[in-house]
């Protein structure tokens, strides 16, 4: 019986839905004989005799040699391809009803339908790429800025690879330094000093790119912005005039939002996450209550935090305390919008926050749009700012992460070791042994099928 990563697996490749053409790709030790059966070609040629990676015009037809569909043929023989296993790609009519006839007749002829990442999976284990390139073709599809995009494109061409060899180049070379001082116990001399310049390097390497994991979150996910403030300050009228559609709920009448309403929307190559959540004041409605805690949960996991407060009249005692809890928590992150500038008669606010100096602040109307492109553009400063911050070549995940972080904890224990002035060289190497094999998880060398399933359990069908 054919192993189950040897057999031809097939699956549409292209996103469902309306257009003009579909992808349909079939890969395994049978897909061109698979193909063939279900493929008719002008005159008497099949795609069997054809050369490799060369397009063919043709039909797929069912058991009774009806036609399907009008379709183009790509073939690709192993080694050259994407899989490692010969290859052919269908461009199809994009409709439904014909995309299932194609992948039935496929499984008819002995394909089997494909699994989550499995065509990826499968690059991995011919050692086409490994597994954080992979991962890269995951953020590829799933970018939400133009950074992450390109920083992914970064990845895949092996960035971030070549990074991990460098490292495992100098874990190589404290590992055998280490080695080297069994024979030269009596000449002990600087063993220890040159293992721990090696080691103080790759610390170093992991610390740079640990410091900018958190602000690649923004470049990976894009930015989320929440939006808070008193009862009847204006933030839906704001969330609406930012998203230019009307999605939240706009009246005089106070605690209309109790839940919070997202909108999405790309401004200058980034996804931003609107956030609009519920007024915040004290309330003895349960369920205006639950909204509150909401509000306080979104302002501590936006990345960009506009506190609205109405310019036209006074705050009360809650106001202000709960405006001062938001900026000293939210300094960094935090813009204060005065609304309802229009109703006053200076064009600014009827009173400030005594600390607002510690944050960016602006007068602006919903109404008129008064400075409402100047609050966009504080935004887009904070957004910067952040992602400033994110200036390694490539972008690194969860998962990434987490070895890097049991790597670095691995490398402190070995850097105290040395320190000993006797140092027991054997568990030095040990460890740095065992340094090496958690770097391999990262590449992919050693993963575990846990490990590996962990890795595609987000990718589509397609891909």
């Amino acid at each position: 019986m054919q192993a189950r990563e040897d057999q031809t697996i097939v699956a549409q490749c292209t996103p469902q839905g309306n257009g003009a053409l579909a992808l349909i790709r079939l890969s395994g030790n049978d897909a061109v004989e698979i193909t063939h059966a279900m493929a008719q070609l002008p005159g008497t040629k099949t795609l069997t005799d054809c050369n490799s990676h060369t397009i063919h015009y043709g039909h797929v037809v069912d058991t009774n040699n009806d036609v399907i569909d009008q379709v183009m043929f790509l073939l690709m023989r192993a080694p050259k391809t994407f899989t490692g296993h010969d290859t052919v790609e269908i461009t199809c009519h994009n409709n439904p009803f014909l995309i299932d006839q194609i992948i039935q007749q496929a499984c008819y002829h002995g394909a089997r339908p494909a699994e989550g990442g499995e065509f990826t999976r499968r690059a991995v284990s011919n050692s086409k790429i490994d597994i954080t390139q992979a991962e890269a073709i995951h953020d590829i599809i799933t970018a939400q800025s133009q950074a992450s995009l390109k920083k992914s494109l970064s990845n895949l061409e092996g960035t971030f690879s070549k990074w991990l060899a460098e490292i495992e180049q100098y874990l190589t070379k404290a590992l055998a330094w280490s080695e080297a001082s069994f024979d030269f116990l009596e000449d002990e001399d600087g063993f220890a000093q040159h293992i721990k310049a090696f080691i103080d390097d790759i610390r170093s390497k992991i610390t740079y790119a640990q410091q900018a994991f958190d602000s690649q979150k923004q470049i990976r996910d894009g930015v989320r912005i929440a939006i808070v403030g008193s009862v009847n300050a204006g933030k839906s009228s704001l969330f609406n005039t930012l998203t230019q559609h009307e999605r939240a709920i706009v009246t005089d009448i106070e605690g209309t939002t109790r839940d919070s309403i997202e909108a999405g929307l790309y401004r200058d190559g980034i996804y931003w996450t609107l956030v609009d959540t519920a007024g915040l004041r004290q309330t003895e409605d349960t369920i205006e209550q639950e909204g509150i805690k909401r509000s306080f949960d979104e302002a501590e996991k936006a990345d960009v935090l506009i506190i609205v407060a109405d310019g036209s009249r006074q705050f009360t005692d809650d106001e202000a305390s709960i405006y001062h809890k938001l900026i000293t928590q939210h300094t960094e992150k935090s813009i204060v919008a005065y609304n309802k500038i229009d109703a006053t008669h200076n064009q600014q606010p009827i009173v400030q926050l005594s600390y607002e100096q510690d944050v960016p602040a602006y007068t602006i109307s919903t109404q008129t749009h008064t400075n409402v492109a100047s609050l966009e553009q504080a935004i887009n400063n904070i957004i910067h700012n952040r992602m400033h911050h994110a200036d390694t070549p490539f972008l690194i995940n969860q998962r990434q992460a987490h070895v890097l972080k049991a790597l670095e904890q691995k490398l402190e224990t070995v850097t105290t070791m040395l320190d000993n002035p006797d140092v027991q060289y054997e568990l030095v190497s040990y460890h740095l042994q065992e340094a090496l094999e958690q770097l391999s998880d990262l590449t992919g060398k050693s993963i575990s099928e846990a490990g590996m399933d962990k890795v595609f359990t987000e990718f589509c069908v397609g891909k």
